[in-house]
């Protein structure tokens, strides 16, 4: 693609961003303002202009999934020698290669998880701890690491933070060392290891960051407010002297202050770098004026808030109908679970795609009720950080079957060779008329004949193979026809036609032990990243009854902040 035409389909705002080649630049991209596009258009031109040579471009996001979708916009724009990578991709690669020139022998083993380690460190302080106790422990460790602290250090700002009940400041101290004992006993490193071994490998030996940096030269952050005072380090090692850095970001949608991300690098890189370019983006192209109107009310006045303008009216789409965001109540949980599960039931039937609609809230344990509220209703689901669909037992065969049909050499048509392995492995035209673990299988399937069905027009069925073990590789999953049932926090980054957002009461949504102001300012960022979710339609809800519990619920506080132009507030559904 041609210098020209990379830029021709960008707006005002994206075109400053994408010609801002060089030096230190800053991109504060709202939600939905297309910031991916504006990011991956500027590598592009880059690239294409003979500014970037390719193999010295490192683009750094947080999740594989990401990764993998920027790695495929850049191929698809020329850009294909680019590298995008997690911050921890990029670590433990270089980790590998540097490890045994400078530490000599084989890279430890890279821990999963922590959970087994954390309750084998335990052990040895005659300590038993359940499962989610080990979760917070693990939680917190991460913590620790990425905030740079030492083991006393974290003794005193520990003092702030609240223990598991199981135990006190003294043995979780305690526990923290007892685990690093046992982790380096048995030679093994975690996530935030690779990052501090790397980070270190580099302030040690200066001709391992020369080397680095003779790499890599241009650098781009992607979702900069989530960065970490330890991922933060690595990247000025990475830097060095030089200003050759994009960041991109919303302090707006800062969501992981209690793993340690702070939105201050964000804010502050103006003043870190006095000569930045400084972009704003605030033209909305995902949602209709009145979603926009209802995100921006939520952020009125918010500090680093961006105020989002939405690109153009609903009923310009042909395919959109104008319906004002909602805020209904409902007698008790299941009152709500099947009210919502009766209004996609109606939305589907009516011809809406299961894929394209979204049931978010604030903790798991509020998805069961949903659950079972759709099984009854007869609508699919997938859950959100569920099992990876690349880790399913069926695709991994197909990834197989499909790999062996290539050895073949097969003139068919890709359609016919795809439809032909995934029949024999039980995939049929139509869907089975059961619910359960056949139907689920099946959907797995169908989602893989779906991407042979909008392959480009000449994918051979190698190629389709490759494009499927670099999906598996990056998690980067097809799209499944099923409605999506997410935490707030896991639908970070993705969007849907319709969204509904249950549980916005007190205790839920702002959660119960956000007191701080601090505390309760990330929740209202995170119902305001759960808000920019949705495209055409979105509809909030609450239940007054809580299990267990005498006192009835109280709406969210966040809620009389977006009452004056949203429909149905406070009324009861008709189906309650």
């Amino acid at each position: 693609m041609t210098a020209e035409k990379l830029l021709a389909g960008l707006d005002d705002e994206q075109r400053v961003a994408a010609e801002a080649l060089l030096g230190p630049v800053c991109l504060l991209a709202g939600a939905g303002t297309g910031k991916t596009r504006a990011i991956t258009h500027r590598i592009a031109y880059g690239v294409a202009t003979g500014v970037y040579p390719p193999g010295r471009v490192m683009a750094l996001t947080f999740t594989s999934r990401a990764a993998g979708e920027l790695r495929g916009r850049l191929r698809s724009l020329g850009a294909g020698g680019v590298s995008a990578r997690t911050f921890h991709a990029s670590a433990l690669s270089q980790l590998g290669f540097f490890w045994p020139q400078v530490i000599g022998g084989s890279m430890p083993r890279i821990l999963e998880s922590k959970g087994r380690l954390i309750a084998s460190a335990a052990e040895t302080m005659k300590l038993k701890l359940d499962t989610p106790t080990l979760r917070d422990l693990a939680a917190e460790i991460e913590w620790r690491k990425v905030s740079r602290l030492t083991l006393d250090q974290y003794a005193v700002k520990a003092a702030s933070r609240t223990m598991p009940v199981a135990l006190d400041l003294s043995k979780m101290i305690d526990l923290h060392a007892a685990y690093e004992r046992v982790k380096d006993d048995r030679r093994q490193l975690d996530f935030e290891d690779v990052l501090l071994a790397a980070a270190g490998m580099l302030e040690s030996e200066p001709w391992v960051a020369q080397q680095v940096r003779e790499q890599y030269r241009f650098f781009v952050v992607d979702e900069y407010q989530d960065v970490s005072p330890l991922q933060q380090v690595l990247l000025d090692l990475w830097m060095g002297d030089r200003q050759d850095l994009c960041v991109v970001g919303d302090a707006s949608q800062t969501i992981y202050s209690f793993a340690g991300a702070s939105s201050d690098h964000l804010t502050s890189f103006p003043s870190r770098f006095p000569t930045a370019t400084v972009v704003r983006l605030e033209q909305n192209y995902r949602s209709t004026p009145a979603i926009v109107d209802t995100a921006n009310r939520l952020m009125r006045d918010r500090a680093g808030a961006l105020t989002l303008r939405a690109a153009a009216s609903a009923d310009a789409r042909p395919d959109a109908k104008v319906v004002a965001p909602t805020v209904l109540s409902h007698r008790d949980d299941r009152a709500e679970a099947r009210a919502v599960a009766g209004q996609i039931a109606d939305q589907i039937a009516a011809g809406a795609r299961p894929q394209d609609i979204a049931v978010l809230y604030r903790i798991n344990v509020q998805g069961a009720v949903l659950e079972t509220a759709l099984a009854d209703a007869g609508v699919s689901y997938q859950l959100r950080g569920g099992p990876r669909f690349f880790d399913l037992p069926e695709v991994k065969q197909s990834l197989m079957m499909l790999k062996g049909a290539t050895v073949a050499n097969t003139v068919e048509p890709l359609f016919k060779t795809v439809s032909d392995v995934l029949r024999s492995l039980g995939w049929t035209q139509d869907a089975p008329e059961s619910r359960g673990a056949v139907r689920d299988r099946w959907e797995s399937l169908n989602a893989i004949m779906g991407l042979a069905e909008t392959a480009a027009p000449g994918t051979t069925l190698r190629q389709f193979s490759t494009d499927l073990h670099d999906r598996a590789v990056g998690q980067h999953e097809p799209t499944m026809a099923a409605v999506t049932l997410a935490t707030l926090h896991s639908a970070k980054g993705l969007e849907w036609d319709t969204v509904y957002i249950i549980g916005v009461s007190e205790g839920l949504v702002p959660i119960s032990y956000a007191k701080s102001l601090a505390a309760v300012d990330e929740e209202r960022r995170l119902l305001y990243v759960g808000i920019t979710r949705a495209r055409q339609r979105l509809h909030l809800s609450w239940a007054e009854a809580a299990p267990q519990r005498s006192a009835p619920r109280q709406p969210s506080r966040f809620l009389e902040e977006l009452r004056s132009r949203t429909a149905g507030a406070g009324s009861r559904s008709s189906r309650g």
